[in-house]
């Protein structure tokens, strides 16, 4: 009787040990797994308009812009895969989800390959990198607004004014 005791009490416990750590985990809403999820395609569109950049403008300032997103962004897709990871969450949301999550249009593939051929390359670069980013500016707002993650809302915010800095210095290469 009195070992049933010991173990009924180790039971809890380890009941309230395990329910522990999973309140001092951050909290994880659909928002959070919905905008990384968006965010990691949304980065792989922007690595690839960013290796076109770095390859063939001719505009230093243009290039190392270029080249930074293509290193940045592919740094941060590495972490959001760890976090989605970490969630037990697909790393592509559902195929209609881009749909209720604002319906932020993607960057078509179209685009890229057309960017590739452009005889006004630096120009349409800077208009496709422009709008592609902005799209990322929306998106962080979103998660800033509604996301749950600490970590993941500090993240949005770093993206919104990162974001905007690219934007302001492509605006002022346009203007050369």
């Amino acid at each position: 009787m009195r070992g049933g005791r010991v173990l009924a009490g180790l039971s809890l416990l380890v009941a309230a040990a395990c329910g522990q750590a999973a309140k001092d985990e951050p909290p994880v809403n659909a928002e959070d797994v919905m905008f990384v999820q968006m965010m990691v395609q949304h980065h792989r569109q922007g690595i690839e308009i960013a290796k076109v950049g770095a390859s063939r403008a001719k505009d230093p300032e243009l290039r190392t812009l270029t080249a930074a997103i293509e290193s940045t962004q592919q740094t941060e897709v590495e972490m959001m895969l760890r976090w989605l990871h970490s969630w037990d969450q697909p790393i592509t949301p559902a195929t209609s989800a881009h749909d209720h999550h604002g319906g932020m249009p993607e960057t078509d593939v179209k685009q890229i390959q057309a960017l590739r051929r452009s005889g006004n390359f630096e120009y349409d670069l800077c208009n496709l990198l422009i709008a592609h980013q902005d799209d990322a500016v929306q998106m962080a707002a979103a998660e800033v607004a509604g996301g749950a993650n600490p970590a993941v809302q500090q993240w949005a915010a770093q993206v919104q004014s990162s974001r905007k800095g690219q934007i302001d210095l492509m605006m002022e290469l346009i203007k050369k």
